[in-house]
């Protein structure tokens, strides 16, 4: 095999797990690219890789009637076309897509020049993106063991979700070191994931006077959206990268949303957690149904966002606290998959396949 190319973007969601696949092929000496949307973020987290990055327009796949859909009609269109004259160039010997909106004309297009695609999916139900690129997909590899797109005729493989090898080699003690913390009282960490959740800010910034007596807050905010506020043990960021590893170690439990990559990271470092899933006013339900399956497991607390409140944030977040991982139930036992020698084999054996 020699040559891979990787796409996949919109969210760090779409991004960040390919990292270490990519890093393994590049190990291994195949030469790698990458096929964004040309957004910042994408750029910023494939840098420190040896990957060539490459731009094509993306249209939003809206599941609602807009205006906008036909301005994006044809940004999906000339995304297809410039993903069929760079596949073409760039001849890879497979295609692996991470999903996300800008993943559907490389797919495509590599099912038009016959090159295998190898595709991922988060989330417990296939996103829109991924189902239209089901049909032009030859092996799916999945986060949970329940995933089975119904009428998929290739195959479906449990691989878990990969995760950075920063992330789990983190440690607490530099954790608490950055925010300055003690070892005398928890620290909570919350998130609503890359791109920040107002709606979640907006009620920890009025719970933040009970919230410091018992913990000690880091608030991962999102890009613009920190609001100064001076109290004692309260740590907001924007965004946090290369420091996120030693913060979850720090942390005694983790306040979430609901996605599928964020909550594999806190399962595979069994941390207690609660989730507070988007609503079904702003999302298909996917963060909905992941909750609920990690609930059903016993891994996770869920708060729904239509009862999120101060009184019902605090109380939720006393659970927790209260809680040991032992007594938590089944998330200390959580055993994930070699996700990353998983999904290389499953590229691998495309290649080989079609060498074959």
């Amino acid at each position: 095999m020699k040559r891979l190319v990787v796409t996949g973007g919109g969210t760090a969601g779409h991004v960040v797990p390919a990292l270490p696949v990519m890093q393994a092929f590049i190990d291994r000496g195949v030469q790698v690219d990458f096929i964004g949307s040309g957004i910042e973020l994408e750029r910023t987290l494939v840098a420190p890789l040896a990957v060539t990055y490459h731009r094509i327009a993306a249209g939003k796949l809206r599941r609602y009637f807009s205006l906008e859909n036909l301005l994006d009609a044809f940004r999906v269109l000339l995304g297809i076309v410039q993903a069929l004259v760079l596949i073409r160039r760039l001849r890879p010997d497979v295609v692996f897509s991470k999903g996300g909106f800008v993943s559907f004309p490389v797919v495509f297009a590599a099912w038009c020049w016959r090159i295998p695609v190898v595709a991922h999916e988060s989330d417990l139900t296939p996103g829109l993106a991924n189902r239209l690129a089901l049909p032009f997909v030859r092996t799916l590899c999945v986060n949970f063991p329940a995933t089975r797109p119904p009428r998929f005729p290739g195959d479906v493989i449990y691989t878990g979700t990969p995760v950075r090898p920063a992330l789990l080699d983190g440690e607490a003690d530099r954790g608490r070191a950055l925010i300055g913390a003690g070892g005398e009282k928890p620290v909570l960490v919350v998130t609503g994931g890359s791109l920040g959740a107002e709606a979640i800010n907006s009620v920890v910034r009025k719970a933040l006077p009970e919230l410091v007596r018992r913990a000690v807050i880091v608030h991962v905010c999102g890009p613009g959206r920190v609001v100064p506020v001076e109290l004692p043990d309260y740590h907001p960021f924007e965004y946090v990268r290369d420091e996120w590893g030693d913060l979850l170690a720090a942390a005694t439990a983790v306040v979430s949303r609901a996605g599928a990559n964020s909550l594999y990271e806190l399962l595979c470092l069994r941390k207690p957690n609660l989730l507070i899933p988007l609503s079904r006013k702003a999302s298909r339900g996917d963060q909905i149904e992941n909750a609920a399956w990690a609930e059903a497991e016993g891994f996770s607390h869920v708060l729904q966002e239509d009862v999120l409140s101060v009184e019902t944030l605090v109380a939720a977040v006393d659970e927790i606290l209260a809680e040991t991982e032992t007594e938590s139930g089944k998330i200390a036992g959580f055993q994930p998959p070699d996700s990353v020698g998983l999904i290389v084999t499953a590229i691998e054996r495309a290649a080989t396949t079609v060498a074959g």
